[in-house]
Protein backbone atom coordinates (compact mmCIF):
# COMPACT_ATOMS: atom_id res chain seq x y z
CA UNK A 1 0.00 0.00 0.00
CA UNK A 2 1.37 3.23 -1.16
CA UNK A 3 2.29 6.02 2.02
CA UNK A 4 0.11 8.81 1.69
CA UNK A 5 1.83 12.03 1.85
CA UNK A 6 1.35 13.83 5.40
CA UNK A 7 0.09 17.37 5.21
CA UNK A 8 3.41 18.47 6.58
CA UNK A 9 5.14 16.99 3.47
CA UNK A 10 2.37 18.69 0.94
CA UNK A 11 3.07 21.57 2.24
CA UNK A 12 6.64 21.70 1.71
CA UNK A 13 6.36 19.95 -1.58
CA UNK A 14 4.02 22.98 -2.84
CA UNK A 15 6.67 25.65 -1.14
CA UNK A 16 9.80 23.98 -3.55
CA UNK A 17 7.18 24.06 -6.42
CA UNK A 18 6.58 27.91 -6.51
CA UNK A 19 9.76 28.18 -5.41
CA UNK A 20 10.82 26.35 -8.50
CA UNK A 21 8.41 27.85 -10.83
CA UNK A 22 9.85 31.73 -9.57
CA UNK A 23 12.74 31.06 -10.61
CA UNK A 24 12.05 29.44 -13.62
CA UNK A 25 10.11 32.31 -15.24
CA UNK A 26 12.80 34.72 -13.57
CA UNK A 27 15.49 32.33 -15.90
CA UNK A 28 12.99 32.28 -18.97
CA UNK A 29 12.78 36.11 -18.21
CA UNK A 30 16.95 37.02 -18.28
CA UNK A 31 15.78 38.15 -14.62
CA UNK A 32 17.42 35.69 -12.40
CA UNK A 33 19.32 37.41 -9.70
CA UNK A 34 22.60 36.06 -8.74
CA UNK A 35 25.07 37.49 -6.23
CA UNK A 36 28.93 36.08 -8.12
CA UNK A 37 31.48 36.24 -6.17
CA UNK A 38 34.64 34.51 -6.36
CA UNK A 39 34.47 31.28 -4.47
CA UNK A 40 36.90 28.68 -2.74
CA UNK A 41 35.78 25.92 -5.20
CA UNK A 42 37.28 23.37 -2.90
CA UNK A 43 35.84 24.32 0.32
CA UNK A 44 32.35 24.25 -1.27
CA UNK A 45 32.59 21.07 -2.40
CA UNK A 46 33.62 19.89 0.44
CA UNK A 47 30.71 21.35 2.48
CA UNK A 48 27.98 19.62 0.14
CA UNK A 49 30.02 16.16 0.21
CA UNK A 50 29.56 16.87 4.24
CA UNK A 51 26.17 17.36 4.22
CA UNK A 52 25.20 14.74 2.46
CA UNK A 53 27.77 11.82 4.12
CA UNK A 54 25.13 10.64 6.60
CA UNK A 55 22.38 10.29 3.94
CA UNK A 56 25.25 8.38 1.78
CA UNK A 57 25.66 6.23 5.15
CA UNK A 58 22.40 5.54 5.70
CA UNK A 59 22.12 4.10 2.24
CA UNK A 60 25.27 2.10 2.64
CA UNK A 61 26.60 4.14 -0.82
CA UNK A 62 30.32 5.75 -0.46
CA UNK A 63 30.12 9.19 -1.17
CA UNK A 64 33.98 10.43 -2.54
CA UNK A 65 35.38 13.60 -2.95
CA UNK A 66 37.84 14.17 -6.41
CA UNK A 67 39.46 17.40 -5.98
CA UNK A 68 42.86 18.25 -8.55
CA UNK A 69 45.47 20.21 -6.09
CA UNK A 70 45.54 23.85 -6.04
CA UNK A 71 41.83 24.77 -7.64
CA UNK A 72 41.45 28.59 -8.29
CA UNK A 73 38.52 30.28 -7.25
CA UNK A 74 35.34 30.54 -9.31
CA UNK A 75 32.60 32.98 -10.04
CA UNK A 76 29.38 32.09 -8.40
CA UNK A 77 27.10 32.57 -6.16
CA UNK A 78 27.73 30.19 -3.32
CA UNK A 79 24.46 29.34 -2.37
CA UNK A 80 22.76 28.36 -5.70
CA UNK A 81 25.62 26.52 -6.80
CA UNK A 82 25.29 24.22 -3.90
CA UNK A 83 21.75 24.00 -4.20
CA UNK A 84 22.74 22.70 -7.86
CA UNK A 85 25.57 20.31 -6.28
CA UNK A 86 23.43 18.96 -3.53
CA UNK A 87 20.57 18.00 -6.00
CA UNK A 88 22.63 16.23 -8.12
CA UNK A 89 24.63 14.13 -5.34
CA UNK A 90 21.30 13.31 -3.75
CA UNK A 91 19.56 12.24 -6.55
CA UNK A 92 22.80 9.89 -7.05
CA UNK A 93 22.20 8.86 -4.19
CA UNK A 94 18.77 7.93 -4.73
CA UNK A 95 19.45 5.87 -7.43
CA UNK A 96 22.83 3.76 -6.36
CA UNK A 97 22.50 0.97 -4.84
CA UNK A 98 24.01 -0.32 -1.54
CA UNK A 99 27.83 -1.04 -2.20
CA UNK A 100 28.11 1.25 -4.87
CA UNK A 101 29.90 4.76 -4.69
CA UNK A 102 29.04 8.65 -5.67
CA UNK A 103 32.02 10.57 -6.74
CA UNK A 104 31.99 14.28 -6.60
CA UNK A 105 34.74 15.67 -8.64
CA UNK A 106 36.72 19.04 -9.83
CA UNK A 107 39.12 19.34 -12.63
CA UNK A 108 40.49 22.75 -14.35
CA UNK A 109 38.82 23.03 -17.92
CA UNK A 110 40.29 26.27 -19.58
CA UNK A 111 38.76 28.87 -18.41
CA UNK A 112 35.85 26.95 -16.21
CA UNK A 113 35.83 24.26 -13.71
CA UNK A 114 34.29 21.11 -14.76
CA UNK A 115 32.26 19.41 -11.74
CA UNK A 116 31.28 16.20 -12.02
CA UNK A 117 28.90 14.12 -10.07
CA UNK A 118 29.49 10.22 -11.02
CA UNK A 119 27.34 7.08 -9.68
CA UNK A 120 27.52 3.87 -9.95
CA UNK A 121 23.44 2.91 -10.14
CA UNK A 122 22.06 1.73 -12.80
CA UNK A 123 21.99 4.34 -15.36
CA UNK A 124 19.28 6.27 -17.74
CA UNK A 125 17.76 4.50 -20.64
CA UNK A 126 18.72 6.61 -24.40
CA UNK A 127 15.35 7.83 -24.85
CA UNK A 128 15.10 9.30 -21.05
CA UNK A 129 18.79 10.72 -21.56
CA UNK A 130 17.62 13.41 -23.88
CA UNK A 131 14.73 14.67 -21.53
CA UNK A 132 16.20 14.50 -18.07
CA UNK A 133 16.34 18.25 -17.89
CA UNK A 134 13.14 19.06 -19.47
CA UNK A 135 10.13 20.23 -16.92
CA UNK A 136 7.90 17.72 -15.43
CA UNK A 137 9.33 15.02 -17.38
CA UNK A 138 8.18 11.57 -16.47
CA UNK A 139 9.20 8.38 -18.21
CA UNK A 140 8.45 5.05 -16.66
CA UNK A 141 6.98 5.83 -13.03
CA UNK A 142 7.12 2.28 -11.73
CA UNK A 143 11.37 2.24 -11.80
CA UNK A 144 10.91 5.87 -10.15
CA UNK A 145 11.92 5.78 -6.32
CA UNK A 146 12.46 10.17 -6.37
CA UNK A 147 11.37 12.16 -4.18
CA UNK A 148 12.71 15.89 -4.04
CA UNK A 149 15.53 15.16 -6.31
CA UNK A 150 14.39 15.75 -10.03
CA UNK A 151 15.39 12.88 -12.79
CA UNK A 152 17.76 11.72 -9.90
CA UNK A 153 21.16 10.35 -11.74
CA UNK A 154 19.63 7.40 -12.68
CA UNK A 155 15.89 7.66 -13.75
CA UNK A 156 14.10 10.62 -15.57
CA UNK A 157 10.80 9.98 -14.14
CA UNK A 158 9.77 10.36 -10.37
CA UNK A 159 6.98 9.69 -8.00
CA UNK A 160 3.89 11.64 -7.67
CA UNK A 161 5.01 13.91 -4.36
CA UNK A 162 8.61 15.28 -6.39
CA UNK A 163 8.15 18.95 -7.78
CA UNK A 164 9.54 17.56 -11.25
CA UNK A 165 11.59 20.78 -11.73
CA UNK A 166 15.24 19.87 -9.97
CA UNK A 167 16.87 19.24 -13.03
CA UNK A 168 15.23 21.99 -14.75
CA UNK A 169 16.35 25.04 -12.11
CA UNK A 170 19.85 23.07 -12.28
CA UNK A 171 20.23 23.75 -15.71
CA UNK A 172 19.11 27.54 -15.70
CA UNK A 173 21.20 28.49 -12.64
CA UNK A 174 24.08 26.58 -14.07
CA UNK A 175 23.52 29.17 -17.16
CA UNK A 176 22.81 31.79 -15.07
CA UNK A 177 26.69 31.65 -14.10
CA UNK A 178 27.62 31.58 -18.02
CA UNK A 179 28.62 27.46 -17.62
CA UNK A 180 26.25 24.54 -19.33
CA UNK A 181 25.14 21.00 -17.66
CA UNK A 182 25.05 17.75 -19.20
CA UNK A 183 24.07 14.07 -19.03
CA UNK A 184 25.48 10.93 -20.01
CA UNK A 185 24.82 7.53 -18.97
CA UNK A 186 25.53 3.53 -19.74
CA UNK A 187 22.72 1.64 -18.96
CA UNK A 188 24.18 -1.16 -15.56
CA UNK A 189 27.55 0.92 -15.33
CA UNK A 190 26.17 4.32 -13.96
CA UNK A 191 25.71 8.03 -14.68
CA UNK A 192 27.83 11.22 -15.13
CA UNK A 193 26.18 14.78 -14.56
CA UNK A 194 28.99 17.25 -15.43
CA UNK A 195 28.98 21.22 -15.45
CA UNK A 196 31.43 23.77 -15.88
CA UNK A 197 31.34 27.45 -13.85
CA UNK A 198 33.67 29.85 -14.80
CA UNK A 199 36.98 30.79 -13.22
CA UNK A 200 37.28 33.98 -11.25
CA UNK A 201 39.64 36.27 -13.51
CA UNK A 202 42.50 38.16 -11.69
CA UNK A 203 40.07 41.54 -12.03
CA UNK A 204 37.18 40.10 -10.00
CA UNK A 205 39.70 39.01 -7.30
CA UNK A 206 40.86 42.23 -6.63
CA UNK A 207 37.56 43.84 -6.37
CA UNK A 208 36.98 41.32 -3.56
Amino acid sequence: KAEVPGVYDQTRLLGRLVDGLRDLALADAGQLSLNLRPVDAAALLADVGESLELAAEAQAVALELDLEQDLPPILAASDRLAQVLRNLVTNALRHTPAGGTVTLSARRDGGFLRLVVADTGEGIAPDDLAHVFDRFWRADRSRSRDGEGDGGAGRASREPGGSGLGLAIAYSLVEAHGGRIWAESQRAVGSRFSLTIPVAQPATLQER
